[in-house]
């Protein structure tokens, strides 16, 4: 949809009396601004995972774990578990940690 479109509908919305002149104000506004930027100091989620490495300081084979932790803020014995889990209950957990040592690049 483009920005006159959206001008449009905020004109009608302000015209049938549910937006106010400061509400359509702000509103066209952030609409002629654009999309605001993500906060500072929040990672996209491309980025965060980017970022994934293998940890080499909490590792008990690979360093999967640890890096998982790193990554998401669970403690990494609780992604030890999960995957464990997951090894028990139909070896995808086993799958996706070899996997994971394979393709992800350590610290």
């Amino acid at each position: 949809m483009s920005i006159a479109d959206e001008l449009t509908k905020l004109d009608a919305l302000r015209s049938r009396g549910t937006l106010s002149d400061a509400e359509f104000e702000r509103a066209k506004q952030r609409l002629l601004d654009g999309p605001a930027p993500p906060p500072a100091g929040q990672a996209g989620g491309v980025s965060a995972i980017n970022s994934f490495r293998r940890s080499i300081t909490d590792r008990w084979l690979g360093g999967v774990c640890g890096g998982l932790a790193t990554l998401t803020g669970l403690d990494s014995w609780a992604w030890r578990l999960i995957l464990t889990l997951l090894f028990l209950f139909g070896g995808f957990g086993g799958l996706l940690y070899i996997l994971l040592w394979i393709f992800v690049p350590s610290e």
